[in-house]
């Protein structure tokens, strides 16, 4: 299962980008989001450029562990349905969001 760093902002977008192209190539299906402590709109449509990859390939991608923060942003701009969020996704209201 791949997990990103611990921030999914503006600033290190691209790098997270590329880093979960590598793990969708490499064959992960699911993403552990548990450990971000801060996000912003760009997690939002790095999520959104990794479910589109993952599907270009044919695989099915799951996001788990979204913290509240990514889901409220995901909720905001109204994808949260194009999210393919795991069944038991926790949500942690303890982090930032810009």
């Amino acid at each position: 299962m791949y997990r990103p760093a611990l921030t999914l902002t503006i600033n290190n977008a691209r790098t997270a980008l590329e880093a979960g192209l590598r793990a969708i190539a490499d064959g992960q299906t699911e993403f552990d989001l548990g450990d971000l402590t801060a996000v912003d709109s760009a997690a939002v449509a790095t999520l959104l450029a990794w479910q589109r990859a993952a599907a270009a390939g044919g695989k099915s991608l799951v996001f788990r562990n979204l913290p509240a923060s990514l889901q409220s942003l995901a909720a905001l701009y109204g994808v949260t349905g194009l999210l393919h969020l795991a069944p038991a996704a926790e949500s942690r209201a303890d982090l930032p969001h810009h």
